[in-house]
């Protein structure tokens, strides 16, 4: 298995983790009083949870990514 690099710079490298962490401070951190670390954790913990299993995505047709994920593997017939 070899290690998977782009360019300095290439934005789509880490477009993912990025458009999370953007949404994790937009959506959640910056509107929500964190009184210590262990709220913080805990809090992150949960919108993590919120953001794989129950928010709605534009891209999945409005599904949250486990009803996206579930319904590909009704159509590929794998279970």
């Amino acid at each position: 298995m070899r290690a998977s690099m782009g360019d300095v710079g290439a934005c789509w490298d880490n477009a993912v983790v990025e458009r999370f962490f953007g949404s994790l401070k937009h959506d959640w951190v910056f509107k929500v009083h964190q009184p210590t670390r262990d709220f913080m954790k805990q809090d992150v913990t949960a919108y993590m949870r919120y953001y794989n299993l129950e928010r709605l995505h534009s891209s999945n047709g409005d599904q949250s990514p486990i009803e996206f994920e579930n319904s590909q593997i009704k159509v590929s017939g794998w279970s």
